[in-house]
C-alpha cells in the first residue's frame, strides 16, 4: 500500500492560515501522508496588498515561496485540507475562483471519493468561521468527495481552535492568532492525523 497523497491547498493574506497548513503538515507526515503544501492565486489589486503592511510583507517573503496549486494537484492528491479566512461567513474569492476551474476534473469523475477536511480563520470569535467552513463542504459534496471533520473525536477539540466542522481561530488586525498557540496546533494535527486515517481507510477500501 503507498502513502496517502494529501494536499494542503489555502488561501492567506497576512500568514495565518500558512501557519495552520504549517502545521496540518506536520501532523499528516507523522502519519505516514505525502504532503504537498499548495497555495492559489491572489486575485487583489497590489495597491491593496501595499496598503496592509501585514499582507505587504506576506506577499513578499512567504507567498513567493510557495507553489501555486494546479488541477492537476488535485488529481494527485488522495486527500486535501483546505485553509481559508472568512470573508463575510464566506470562502475568500481567491479560493472560489480556484474551485470554479474544477469544472472538467468534476466533469470526468476525477474527484469522486477524495477525502476532504477544512480549516479557517476570522477577526472575532464569532466572525462567520463555522459558515465558511460549510461554504467550502458545499462544493465538495457535489465533487462527491468523502468529508472528514474532526467532529469530537479526541479531546483536543475541546480546546483552542477546537470545532467539531474544523480547526477555527481567531486572530488580531495583524493576522496573529490570538488563542493558545500549542492547543490550535493540538487541535490541526488532530485533524489532519483523521483526515489521513479516513483517505487510507478509503485507499484500502475499508470504507
Amino acid at each position: 500500500m503507498t502513502n496517502v497523497n494529501l494536499a494542503i491547498v489555502f488561501y492567506s493574506s497576512t500568514g495565518t492560515n500558512y501557519q495552520l497548513t504549517q502545521w496540518a503538515s506536520e501532523g499528516a507526515r507523522e502519519a505516514g501522508a505525502d504532503v504537498k503544501i499548495l497555495k492559489v492565486p491572489e486575485l487583489a489589486p497590489q495597491e491593496v496588498i501595499e496598503s496592509n503592511p501585514a499582507w505587504k510583507h506576506y506577499s513578499e517573503e512567504v507567498a513567493v515561496c510557495v507553489p501555486t496549486v494546479s488541477l492537476e494537484d488535485l488529481e494527485w492528491a488522495d486527500a486535501i485540507i483546505f485553509s481559508v479566512p472568512t470573508r463575510f461567513g464566506n470562502m475568500p474569492s481567491q479560493m472560489k475562483q480556484f474551485l470554479d476551474t474544477t469544472g472538467g476534473l468534476w466533469f470526468n469523475g476525477k474527484l469522486i471519493n477524495k477525502v476532504v477536511s477544512a480549516m479557517t480563520s476570522a477577526q472575532n470569535p464569532h466572525g462567520g468561521q463555522e459558515a465558511t467552513i460549510l461554504s467550502l463542504y458545499t462544493t465538495m459534496h457535489h465533487w462527491g468527495v468523502i468529508v472528514a471533520t474532526p467532529g469530537y473525536t479526541d479531546p483536543v477539540i475541546f480546546g483552542a481552535g477546537g470545532n467539531p466542522y474544523g480547526t477555527s481561530v481567531t486572530v488580531d488586525q495583524n493576522g496573529k492568532i490570538v488563542e493558545d498557540f500549542s492547543a490550535v496546533h493540538a487541535a490541526v494535527k488532530h485533524q489532519a492525523k483523521r483526515t489521513v486515517t479516513v483517505a487510507e481507510w478509503v485507499k484500502k477500501g475499508n470504507l
